[in-house]
């Protein structure tokens, strides 16, 4: 077996599902310093360490970046192939994570070495993330710990099928909490039904963002109420309830203006409530857009041509990424997200996941190349 599959079958049979990210990070860590590539360990959390690597010198600064972790497996026994055996059948690696995202962390760890070995002398930087599947924790201690701040250009190696990925909407999560007081359902008018206030926000939430301005990139803002709860017993009224809602924003109606509406929409709900109703952000993760003749766009499609021979589709997504939080930085960089292994719609977070093992080396090559022809 030649080393680049090897290296993706222990990163596929090490499980992180929501966790356990230490494990790759110390799998990475022996092979970047095996090639005297200095690295450095940042703690989030015990057994959840995000890694950082680099090498070269200079204010131009490309870096690359990949999550750790995976989602959960679920039923294993429905898996044709077990999720963390990391079988390979007809050219097919399989196993939780071996689209998303562990043969682009792979492929981008392989063509950093390759580039170091090389004598390749430019500033490059690796950095590979804790929880970007459920709250892109790592990426945020990254990018408060000031890893974003001197980037000159950021790749992320999320499966993207082989397109150009030059923007995305953000995603935001939010939460309605709603306070009553419980009393016997024969006489609701001696208490407060918790639900009620919720149920006012579901039917306004359905046409409340119906003003936001799509994004002419982008596309349009897209909101769901996606969780309620309420009630223990069917004769009592609910003294609390809560829902929770997904929100993408785009540039031209971005995070801020979400919340502020969101905060609006719960203060009118306060005003006409016998009882109290509170909103809470969970997570906000921001659109990330590059304009399609930047200097990154630009080396990416000349240096994928050159390895594969075609130059990759431009596209954006609405899913989000870690980038959504490393462009937090007050430092402005050019972003894009491209790899392969499927892409999100089709195969991450399914069943027998897997990823082509001839696309995966191309990765590596393709990486490579990218760094180069940035420099060049």
């Amino acid at each position: 077996m030649d080393k680049a599959t090897a290296l993706l079958q222990e990163l596929v049979q090490t499980n992180t599902a929501n966790g356990n990210e230490a494990a790759v990070a110390a799998i990475l860590q022996r092979e970047f310093e095996a090639a005297g590539i200095a690295t450095k360990l940042v703690e989030y959390a015990p057994g959840r360490t995000n890694l950082v690597a680099e090498f070269g010198d200079g204010d131009d600064l490309l870096a690359s970046t990949g999550h750790e972790d995976v989602v959960a497996a679920g039923d294993e026994s429905a898996w044709t192939h077990p999720p963390f055996a990391a079988e390979i059948h007809d050219g097919k690696l399989y196993g939780r994570g071996a689209s998303d995202m562990k043969n682009g962390l792979a492929a981008m760890a392989l063509a950093f070495i390759a580039l170091h070995n090389s004598g390749f002398d430019h500033h490059m930087r690796f950095m590979a993330t804790v929880g970007e599947e459920y709250g892109a924790m790592g990426a945020r201690q990254l990018t408060t710990a000031g890893y974003a701040d001197d980037l000159s250009a950021l790749i992320v190696g999320e499966p993207t099928g082989g397109k150009l990925i030059y923007g995305h909407s953000g995603s935001y999560n939010y939460k309605v909490k709603s306070y009553g007081k419980s009393v016997h359902s024969s006489m609701p008018a001696t208490g407060i039904n918790a639900l009620e206030p919720l149920l006012d926000f579901g039917v306004t939430e359905r046409t409340l963002f119906d003003d936001a301005p799509a994004d002419p990139i982008i596309g349009k803002l897209e909101h769901s109420v996606t969780v309620m709860k309420a009630g223990e017993q069917v004769n009592t009224i609910p003294d609390y309830a809560e829902l929770a809602g997904n929100i993408r924003p785009v540039p031209t109606f971005n995070n801020a203006a979400v919340t502020e509406r969101l905060q609006q929409t719960v203060a009118a709900l306060n005003a006409r409530s016998a009882g109290r109703v509170e909103f809470e952000l969970t997570h906000s993760f921001f659109p990330v857009l590059t304009p399609t003749d930047a200097k990154l766009v630009t080396a990416t499609q000349a240096a994928v041509a050159q390895v594969s021979g075609t130059a990759p589709e431009l596209a954006i997504i609405h899913a989000a990424t870690d980038a959504s939080e490393f462009t937090k930085s007050a430092n402005h960089f050019d972003t894009i997200i491209f790899g392969h292994g499927d892409d999100t719609e089709n195969m991450s977070h399914r069943l027998n996941e897997y990823v082509d093992l001839a696309q995966y080396q191309l990765a590596v090559q393709e990486y490579e190349a990218i760094a180069r022809r940035y420099f060049a």
